[in-house]
């Protein structure tokens, strides 16, 4: 019984305590559904990192969850961060919570960068068996491409948009029942999993050609099941696991398949494998040694030599061939007999751990290497020499990301920015209103600029700006302003975007203790208040000196303000705290009442006497008989 109540009381304070602990997920005032993983980073030489940009797809289930009519915060899908780990967008409303997989920039569509994904499928794949996906800077869905329903479900390992940017590689898993002939057990059936690829237009979705291991590859090369392994069920052995496809310019495709231990070289000509660099019929002499790889591409290839990259894991969920997990760059010759492959770069994984499942490898514009470790979003530079420059990794350890990207990006959203504005104060003499501005998605917002205006009729009154501070930036400015709004501008001081206009938020003015000389405060006339000029646009310098007497107050009430915010922060952990006492003291008296109960029922059996005189219990143990 003890034993139970304090295992009880245990859960509960880990689940109440956990509604508290919010401290790995960012939370907006103007994306209130929103709940981003946050990033802890920290960077050992920053001079010499690449710019650029992290893209991120984060996902706590690798298949698709079931429909549920729970309310859910969206805090998968893709996701943008710069440098520091802030965040720039989130796509996890848009895609309404769904996985999203190998989230990247593309160039080759035209100007402007787009961004391409693979959309999973649904909990119900025949209703909705996933797409590729192509969007443009202003994060709208341009092309929306299926894979052909006799090819399956569309994949979530590779959606390869390639340089003609006319086609796009994707991976390919089809099921095919067998006997076990080449495993000497010509009488059993079993179900097999192949693995290929499909080359896709991009503008009609056709399948131009496509490839199978089934015809391929055989069976005794794979390295994940046995002559003795038990035979299952479609969709059957997963006997190859082919995880990533390249194409290069002469025509031919490079696949990695992580239960062969092998990356193939495919003939554009007539689909048969050209080579085998690794596991057990490998056609190369290696300085080097693989296992359960991800993400060859080519890095340079021509006729005879290639030098290709890949993210060697060295393991799986059970087994590990080496210590620590690396990115691998490797030359190979092929015009010489025996073939060679030596490793001319290995950037090791920085916590000297292994990347047991996922991941990739990706060389930067200046020759740095980015690797996403998969788990828990670890993600690292290397420069060229080996040095390495920076690690992060989710703070959450409940998320992954399958692959993880670094790109320079200019993103352009078409919506507004989204504010919040409310007002504060005790008297009319103490009065603030606090604006909350966000444009999820814009990359280029170096400040904020605020307007306000005596009705929607008024002109707007400019009252201040502030640097871009995060991806929610905060600012306060004197006064009761009930239309209001701001601007985003670049560092060159160009409008890029304006929000709708507002009305501020207010309390219940008798409930916070308003103290006015009416029962609820009047809005100022900004144009009084801030004497600015009739234009909303002029920023001259009667505005900059009113803006700089404003700040001396602005200064004081941000630092109020913040204050508030930690305080806010403080009840929200005093309110953890104290629903942990709370249950405590049930637990208390649950097990004071448990005792006194226990005390009594104690009390009254020993006093029933037997014929010797003795208590039953006592009378029991002294009979030299067996009931």
């Amino acid at each position: 019984m003890l034993f139970l109540s304090v295992s009880l009381l245990l859960w509960l304070c880990q689940t109440t305590l956990a509604q508290y602990s919010s401290d790995d997920l960012m939370s907006f005032v103007t994306l209130p559904d929103i709940r981003a993983v946050k990033f802890n980073v920290q960077y050992e030489n920053r001079d010499r990192v690449s710019p650029g940009y992290w893209f991120v797809a984060p996902y706590l289930h690798i298949g698709p969850d079931p429909p549920s009519t729970l309310y859910e915060q969206y805090q998968i899908g893709p996701h943008i961060y710069d440098g520091e780990g802030r965040l720039i967008w989130t796509g996890s409303q848009q895609f309404d919570n769904r996985n999203v997989f190998d989230f990247k920039v593309v160039n080759s569509l035209g100007p402007d960068p787009h961004l391409s994904m693979v959309l999973q499928n649904s909990w119900d794949s025949k209703i909705d068996s996933g797409y590729g996906l192509v969007l443009t800077n202003d994060y709208q869905v341009q092309r929306k491409l299926p894979l052909r329903k006799d090819l399956g479900s569309f994949d979530i390992h590779e959606f390869n948009i390639l340089d003609d940017g006319k086609t796009a590689l994707a991976t390919v898993y089809l099921s095919h029942e067998i006997t076990l002939e080449q495993f000497g057990r010509p009488k059993e059936t079993t179900w097999l999993q192949s693995g290929g690829y499909a080359e896709i237009d991009l503008n009609t979705a056709e399948v131009i050609q496509w490839w199978d291991s089934f015809n391929h590859v055989p069976l005794p090369e794979t390295v994940h099941y046995t002559p003795y392994s038990p035979v299952e069920a479609y969709p059957g052995w997963d006997y190859v696991h082919i995880n990533s496809v390249d194409k290069n310019e002469i025509g031919d495709f490079l696949i990695s398949c992580r239960f062969t231990n092998t990356i193939y070289l495919i003939s554009c000509m007539d689909g048969n494998i050209m080579w085998r660099l690794g596991g057990h019929y490998t056609d190369f002499e290696q300085d080097f040694t693989f296992s359960k790889q991800h993400d060859a591409k080519f890095i340079e290839s021509n006729g005879t030599h290639h030098i290709i990259s890949f993210l060697n894991n060295a393991s799986d969920e059970e087994f590990n061939e080496e210590n620590i997990s690396s990115s691998l760059f490797v030359e190979l010759d092929t015009s010489v007999k025996p073939m060679t492959a030596k490793a001319i770069r290995r950037y090791n994984r920085p916590d000297r751990q292994l990347s047991r499942l996922r991941g990739n490898t990706q060389v930067l514009p200046n020759d740095n290497v980015f690797t996403c470790w998969s788990k828990e979003g670890y993600i690292s530079e290397h420069a060229a020499d080996g040095e390495l420059l920076m690690t992060a990794n989710f703070t959450s350890s409940r998320y992954s990301s399958y692959r993880g990207y670094k790109f320079e990006f200019t993103g352009r959203p078409t919506a507004p920015p989204d504010m919040i504005a409310s007002v504060y104060g005790t008297d009319e003499t103490n009065m603030v209103t606090t604006f909350w501005v966000s444009w999820n998605g814009a990359t280029d917002v170096a400040e904020w600029r605020f307007y306000a205006q005596a009705s929607e009729f008024h002109d707007p009154v400019f009252i201040g700006k502030t640097s871009r501070s995060d991806f929610e930036t905060m600012y306060i400015a004197r006064g009761y302003l009930d239309w209001v709004s701001a601007e985003a501008v670049d560092v060159n001081g160009i409008v890029l975007g304006r929000s709708e206009m507002h009305r501020s938020k207010t309390p219940d003015w008798k409930s916070v203790g308003y103290r006015g000389k009416s029962t609820t405060p009047i809005p100022v006339d900004p144009s009084i208040m801030y004497q600015a000029s009739d234009s909303a646009a002029e920023d001259n310098a009667a505005n900059e000196s009113n803006r700089t007497s404003s700040d001396a107050v602005d200064t004081q009430t941000q630092k109020t303000t913040q204050i508030l915010n930690h305080t806010y922060d403080a009840i929200r952990s005093i309110g953890g705290i104290f629903s942990f006492v709370l249950l405590l003291c049930v637990f208390v008296g649950v097990m004071a009442c448990y005792m006194v109960i226990r005390g009594w029922r104690v009390r009254v059996y020993q006093r029933l006497a037997t014929e010797d005189g003795l208590p039953g219990e006592r009378a029991h143990l002294a009979s030299p008989h067996e009931d």
